[in-house]
């Protein structure tokens, strides 16, 4: 005792004023208090135990857990009072006292409930050492508690500053980073010394309590009797009188949630649900110890006094004398029969379908508008599908969208029905079974589970063996070992047969137990699908039955809930840590709803992030950003509450049940052993005493979403001040980002006024997200850039804001610069006025300086002082080695002053070759715009008048290293040469780069293009044979020599155009690249046909276009003729030249007659002559003498054709 009430030493030595005193009598107030308890522990907790018993120490937190624990548990059986000894009954009282004396002592100190953290139950590795036990604040010589948050007693006057004793904490842990500070403490990330772990893990998340106010009103509704069950939707709220046969439905779009109507059921209601599509309700009954399933159609018109009601089975619609006459509209209540009592039932929020779980089976009705008439229709159900279930009894089942869940109470299964091909095995699957086959096949299923190790309990006679937890997602849901059999009903069967199910999601949890929760009472609760739709979809998608953007899924265990999405990739979204245990929750698009006995819990989901990033590619890039969608969760508020049962939401209204119970504490904390098989069974209500708990009935308003926005806001700005680069306040902020986000989701009911507010606080809350980004120097200081383009600011703006930042935290953050540096390089941004320009040279020549030359040649720039860029430039060059992007650079700038000596000296400094490699290193030195909006700079400008080459160099490697587009090419040479003595649309220098990149172009796409844009232009200028004198920077013969496409002049093409010919130099060299283009292997000449209509073949140039197309279109026949009537002279060389391989034939069948024909008509022409020896030359060396006797025409002579038949024969 003596030695656990040491006092604590002061840590800054030296008198600490009144202030040190009263901290340092505190801590010994808990020092004693710790040790006492923990002498009690030892001297009678362990005492107390059987002698064959040994059981270590527990450290603090547990000894409190075990001692709760002993209070709930139900006591052992007892022996006869004969054998048990006197001393244990003394014994046991003595232990009983001090255990409640220590329970009574700690609880004011019990600071490690407060923290903000929970650490992992770490095990220690047997190899490791206990660590040395260290006297702390307590004197406790117990193992160290890995929380690393670091908390002082909420009330311990004067301790607001007071730090941790370095005998206690720092002796175990190492401390990093500070996560936040609280009114309750502060908490840091720490390494435990002794095996360098993590006092935190991903297991264990931070859950942050901000103190928030979701909650608008709240009032009490007006019910007449004690409620038993509520539910609500479709802006109403029913409540089952706790006799369970009277509902009453209120409105709860009106204040004071008056009374819509009053209708009695058939029967005790055991469980109920309404439907918003066909707004009906459905409930389970029990009436004479038996179970029915009914749904009420037309419930409103239960308003009117003495209204009749008409009950039916389901199928079998009221016609005859009750719908005589004038159509009257009823309230309806529809039996619907089923095989096996139901447990359990679920509507679905998109179609109205009703989901319906029995014992081996769960039964799915589709809801129909049947017409009776032309002015009356009323609700019907079909029964479409059965899925058999072998093995399982499901507690609790949600359908939506196609998808089915179902839970037990240790096990969850998600399965979606999806269409799929017919097959004849699918047939045989789909078949009806009947009910004795499945019985039997259930029962072969469960021993083949056993064996396989699938079986989920097995209760042995004196203890339980419980399956490990088990995850499985997507694909690997299929190993589950739960079959699911289906079989297709009613009239829609054959429709939809054509349907197979798909294993979405499996989890299996192991029972375990924490404070205020035992084994046995770990189940799994509010099991729910959760659809969400986008701002893309409109409204009338729901009633056509539209896939929503995403679906989630919603279960809990009494201490932890479970979030995860079910679209595209099946993944775990958040995980909720409830800081008791927990009854019921509810899930919305904005906030989970947590009731636990006494408090209303209201914690952030992440399901916009998750939507935002199905709905939107550009999510996660430089133009937008969202909150990751693995971000901490929080709580924003907690209510108190006496007695809280059950909870719903309807849009912004929760429902709260509440009864304050008086039974006595034993029974309420000793519940009897469940059975925790899977085939579980649902508990009967029991029907409370009229006089056993006082009850209310609350509908809490939710706050707007605006509203909540502005408060999270104003609540940032404590962190702000604080800590500017506080995580907390990043998180703060990103929780009214996503508040917003879900707001712009759904935009069909808010008004065009709301709609632009919203909007405008989401720019606000990216402009906050950016500024708090801006300021960091870690891994997440790029997601300024995305964040300020999404807040809608101008970069003046946003230099603006963070100039009064940098005044305060003495320095620019590098999230500002990367966001700078990024914007500055985009095309689209403003121009800087002058004074906003020269400042950033001055931020970039601080925190950048590499990135001065980049950021000088920035269009947005141009207002900047010439002289500062120059001095900022110099200073770059004397502190490290010169590049060619910074001589460049500083020559433009020399061109802007107009001192064309330091112009020259600059461009001197380095080969025209390294230059091209500055240009593509900064291509914004040539050009600025993109798009239709491209303007040469002026360093273009004058490249145009000293150095085409090196511009058209430069430009030709822009394009090659994908730094401009061809269009954008174009552009930029049709602006340079606007004003020249070129009038025509293709400049010649725009066409000397078309020349220059067929030959440095290696893509098909872009040769074809270039080959079509050159041979239009060649064909135009021979056409319309004027030009302007400008010379090109290629002769044909060059392009000859380097490029493939184009090819050498074949000899029958100069014999048609000599050099001699009678056109200019210039055309001359035009109409030998046109030849040059068609001689080569690339030009399609099919795509220049329609050009060819502008060029006349009536000269020599005109003829040698046509025939080289004609040639290489396969028309050799036509040529031959074209040429024997408008060139025989080039004919002999056309066919030696064309009339190759497999058109060699050609020489006798076509070229002969040819030439013996004119020779008729003209006479003894001695080019016709020439050519006909020539072909009689090649005849006889190809043909036979027969043959060749053939072709010899018969008014031939003989001593001219008797040398070729000789030869012929020889």
């Amino acid at each position: 005792m003596c030695k656990s009430s040491q006092s604590v030493p002061n840590k800054g030595g030296g008198g600490g004023g009144a202030h040190e005193t009263e901290a340092t009598a505190w801590l010994d107030t808990i020092s004693f208090c710790n040790g006492f308890c923990h002498w009690v522990d030892e001297e009678w907790t362990l005492d107390s135990l059987p002698a064959d018993s040994e059981q270590p120490v527990q450290s603090t937190r547990a000894s409190e857990a075990a001692a709760d624990a002993d209070e709930s548990t139900p006591p052992l059986a007892e022996k006869s009072p004969t054998e048990i000894p006197a001393r244990g009954n003394r014994r046991s009282r003595i232990q009983a006292f001090f255990k409640r004396a220590w329970k009574a002592i700690k609880k004011p100190f019990r600071c490690c409930k407060r923290t903000r953290v929970e650490s992992p139950n770490v095990t220690p590795q047997q190899s490791d050492p206990e660590p040395e036990p260290v006297p702390g604040s307590s004197g406790l010589q117990n193992v160290p508690d890995t929380n690393p948050a670091v908390t002082e007693p909420a009330s311990a006057p004067g301790l607001a500053n007071c730090e941790p004793t370095p005998e206690s904490f720092y002796s175990l842990y190492i401390l990093r980073e500070v996560l936040g500070k609280g009114s309750f403490g502060t908490v840091f990330r720490a390494l435990r010394k002794n095996d360098g772990r993590q006092a935190t893990a991903p297991a264990a998340e931070m859950v942050h309590v901000y103190n928030c106010h979701p909650f608008a009103s709240q009032h009490i509704v007006a019910a007449e009797q004690e409620p038993g069950l509520v539910c609500c939707g479709g802006g109403a709220l029913f409540v089952v009188s706790a006799g369970g046969c009277k509902i009453e439905a209120y409105n709860l779009q009106q204040e004071g949630c008056p009374l819509i109507c009053r209708f009695s059921s058939m029967g005790s209601v055991l469980s109920i649900r309404h439907s918003a599509v066909g707004d009906y309700l459905v409930t389970i009954e029990e009436k004479n110890k038996a179970t029915y399933l009914r749904a009420y159609t037309n419930w409103r018109y239960q308003a009117a006094e003495k209204t009749r009601v008409g009950v039916r089975l389901l199928g079998h619609l009221l016609r005859g004398s009750s719908f005589r006459g004038t159509p009257k509209e009823q309230m309806e209540i529809i039996e619907i029969p089923l095989f096996e009592p139901p447990l359990c039932m679920a509507c679905c929020s998109l179609t109205g379908d009703l989901l319906v779980g029995c014992a081996k089976s769960l039964v799915i009705f589709s809801l129909k508008r049947q017409t009776l008439n032309e002015q009356l229709s009323v609700l019907d159900f079909e029964r479409v599908l059965i899925l058999h279930i072998q093995g399982w009894s499901p507690s609790q089942v949600a359908l939506c969208a196609g998808y089915v869940a179902l839970q037990t109470e240790l096990e969850v299964l998600v399965v979606k029905l999806i269409p799929c091909q017919k097959s004849s095995q699918a047939a045989e699957e789909h078949a009806l079974l009947p009910e004795d086959i499945m019985t039997e096949t259930s029962l072969d299923e469960d021993t083949e589970m056993t064996k396989d190790g699938f079986s989920p309990l097995h209760e042995q006679e004196d203890f339980f063996v419980f399956p490990k937890h088990q995850e499985m997602l997507g694909n690997d849901a299929q190993e589950c070992g739960i079959s699911l059999v289906l079989e297709w009903t009613g009239m829609e069967a054959e429709s939809r047969r054509d349907m197979s199910v798909v294993y979405v999601l499996f989890r299996r949890f192991a029972p375990d137990f924490f404070q205020g929760c035992s084994v046995e009472e770990t189940h799994l609760h509010s099991l729910q699908l959760h659809p969400m739709f986008t701002g893309k979809q409109e409204e009338a998608s729901i009633s056509k039955r539209g896939e929503p953007t995403c679906m989630f899924v919603f279960f809990s265990l009494p201490n932890t809930g479970y979030l995860y999405s079910l679209k595209n990739t099946v993944e775990m979204v958040s995980t909720y840590q409830y800081p008791e245990k927990a009854h019921q929750a509810v899930l919305s698009d904005q906030f989970l709803y947590v009731i636990t006995r006494n408090a209303l819990q209201c914690f952030t989901v992440r399901c916009s992030a998750v939507a935002a990033r199905v709905d939107d590619p550009y999510i996660d890039t430089t133009m937008k950003a969202c909150p990751p969608i693995t971000m901490e969760v929080c709580a924003l508020r907690i209510q108190l509450f006496i007695g809280l049962k059950v909870v719903c939401q309807d849009g912004n209204h929760i429902i709260l049940l509440t009864a304050a119970d008086v039974d006595s504490k034993e029974e309420t904390e000793r519940p009897a052993r469940k059975n925790t098989s899977r085939k579980t069974s649902v508990c009967k209500t029991t029907e409370p005493a009229d006089s056993g708990h006082g009850w209310n009935l609350y509908v809490i308003s939710s706050v707007s979403t605006l509203q909540l926005y502005r408060e999270i806001m104003e609540y940032s700005k404590r962190y702000e001040q604080s800590s500017p680069l506080s995580q907390s306040c990043i998180h703060l902020l990103s929780e009214g980002h996503l508040l917003l986000r879900t707001a712009l989701l759904n935009l069909q009911d808010c008004d065009s006024a709301e709609k632009a507010q919203l909007q405008e606080a989401f720019q606000e809350s990216c402009a906050h997200l950016g500024d708090c980004f801006s300021r960091f120097d870690k891994k997440d200081c790029h997601l300024a850039l995305p964040y300020y383009k999404m807040s809608g600011l101008t970069v003046t703006d946003v230099i603006k804001r963070n100039m009064s930042m940098s005044s305060v935290s003495n320095g620019y953050g590098k999230g500002f610069i990367f966001f700078l540096k990024h914007s500055i390089y985009e095309e689209t941004m403003e121009e800087l006025s002058k004074d906003m320009a020269d400042k950033v040279l001055d931020i970039f020549s601080v925190a950048e300086s590499a990135q001065l030359p980049h950021v000088v040649s920035s269009p947005s720039m141009v207002n900047a002082d010439p002289d500062s860029a120059m001095t900022h430039l110099k200073q770059l060059e004397i502190s490290g080695t010169p590049s060619i992007t910074l001589s460049l650079c500083t020559a433009s700038l020399a061109l802007r002053k107009g001192d064309l000596q330091i112009y020259r000296q600059q461009m001197d400094c380095h080969a025209e070759m390294l230059q091209v490699y500055g240009f593509i290193e900064e291509p914004k030195l040539l050009l600025h715009g993109r798009g239709k909006a491209v303007l040469p700079t002026i360093l273009a400008q004058h490249l145009r008048d000293t150095q085409e080459g090196l511009l058209v160099a430069a430009v030709v490697a822009l394009h090659e290293n994908s730094k401009i587009r061809l269009e954008e090419a174009d552009l930029l040479f049709q602006e340079l040469c606007k004003d020249g003595v070129e009038a025509e649309s293709s400049p010649q220098l725009l066409v000397d780069f078309w020349e220059a990149l067929l030959v440095a172009s290696s893509h098909e796409s872009i040769i074809q293009e270039l080959l079509f844009r050159l041979t239009s232009v060649y064909i135009d200028r021979i056409t319309r044979r004027d030009r302007s004198g400008v010379k090109a920077l290629k002769t044909a013969e060059d392009l000859m020599n380097s490029c493939s496409h184009y090819g050498m002049l074949y000899p029958w093409v100069s014999i048609l155009t000599p050099v001699q010919f009678n056109i200019t130099h210039d055309h001359q060299e035009d109409l030998h690249k046109l030849q040059s283009l068609l001689c080569g292997p690339t030009l399609e000449v099919s795509s220049i046909l329609p050009l060819l209509e502008q060029l006349s073949d009536s000269d020599g140039t005109g003829l040698s276009v046509h025939m080289l197309c004609a040639t290489k279109l396969g028309q050799h026949e036509r040529s031959i003729v074209r040429l024997l009537d408008r060139c025989p002279q080039a004919i002999i060389s056309y066919a030696n030249h064309e009339l190759q391989n497999e058109k060699l034939p050609l020489w006798w069948q076509k070229l002969f007659p040819e030439v013996c024909d004119r020779i008729r008509k003209i006479g003894n022409d001695t080019v016709l002559l020439s050519a006909l020896k020539e072909t009689l030359v090649v005849a006889s060396k190809e043909l036979n003498p027969l043959e060749f006797l053939d072709l010899l025409p018969d008014d031939g002579t003989a001593h001219f054709f008797l040398p070729h038949l000789l030869e012929c024969s020889q």
